[in-house]
């Protein structure tokens, strides 16, 4: 049976499975993006940080999803790098989005969605993406994201638009101020990953109305501007995989029902069926 190394990477994190004669390990890594690591960059980190790991495993596939990967320049670097590390494997680079697609719904037609940090959604044929609205980022769009849920709550504070019980609760939590609230959305580094951090403001305090009203809203957002766009939706399951997706599932049911969708799969995050999709067809 081949060896197979599967990875599934963002900005700030990856996961990597390592299955085959009887080899099945997980490990991790800092996030291998190429829009901020060079070839030679990731070379470098995986030598270090994941090659020791492995313990010389004669690895015949490596299958890794990954952000940034709809540019076909950044497929190149990240298939060059992993060749030169496993140059007797078979190397394929693919978008997180199809990983969901595949982990979701298998070989199986669907609708595949990624509610975690930022959002995306698609119909997947069962080999392949035929149809995918435009997420647009944390700025323009990324509805339903955790950053679109952390901007909602950002607002509500500082607008001071929560009541004084949940202002008492956000300063509690929090202890920040607006100066540092915008200036790390403005100045610093990855400010869709610090509005996401607020998502577990809405975690802790679910049956306040204000609360129940972001969550409704900004999902409600994510099915009216990417889900009413597909003809898909209204005929065959609608699966969804990120963290944001999963805490939330019980209103993701309640729009399903209100638009009369049918809600399929959510899983918080795809290892398990990456895995699964690979073991049951090794020729992909």
């Amino acid at each position: 049976m081949p060896v197979q190394l599967i990875a599934d990477s963002g900005a700030t994190k990856c996961e990597w499975y390592l299955s085959g004669n009887g080899k099945n390990k997980t490990f991790s890594t800092i996030g291998i993006s190429p829009y901020f690591l060079g070839g030679q960059q990731i070379i470098e980190l995986l030598q270090h940080d994941l090659v020791p790991q492995l313990e010389a495993a004669e690895i015949s596939e490596v299958h890794f999803y990954g952000t940034g990967l709809g540019n076909p320049n950044n497929v190149n670097i990240i298939c060059k790098a992993l060749q030169q590390l496993f140059p007797d494997s078979k190397v394929k680079a693919n978008t997180d989005l199809l990983g969901a697609a595949r982990a979701l719904c298998g070989h199986e037609k669907g609708m595949a969605c990624i509610l975690g940090t930022g959002s995306n959604s698609c119909y997947y044929n069962g080999k392949k993406i035929m149809k995918n609205t435009p997420s647009l980022g944390y700025i323009l769009g990324d509805e339903g994201s955790g950053a679109y849920l952390g901007k909602k709550v950002v607002q509500y504070y500082l607008y001071n638009t929560f009541d004084e019980d949940l202002k008492a609760r956000f300063d509690a939590q929090f202890v920040t101020t607006q100066v540092e609230i915008l200036e790390s959305i403005y100045k610093n580094p990855l400010p869709n990953r610090y509005l996401a951090g607020f998502t577990t403001f809405l975690s802790q305090n679910r049956g306040h109305y204000m609360v129940e009203n972001i969550l409704e809203d900004s999902l409600s957002d994510f099915f009216i501007n990417h889900l009413y766009k597909y003809t898909e939706s209204w005929t065959m399951p609608i699966n969804f995989i990120g963290s944001v997706a999963f805490s939330f599932k019980d209103v993701i049911q309640e729009l399903c029902n209100v638009n009369e969708l049918d809600l399929g799969t959510v899983l918080k995050n795809p290892m398990e069926g990456l895995v699964k999709f690979h073991s049951a067809d090794l020729s992909i």
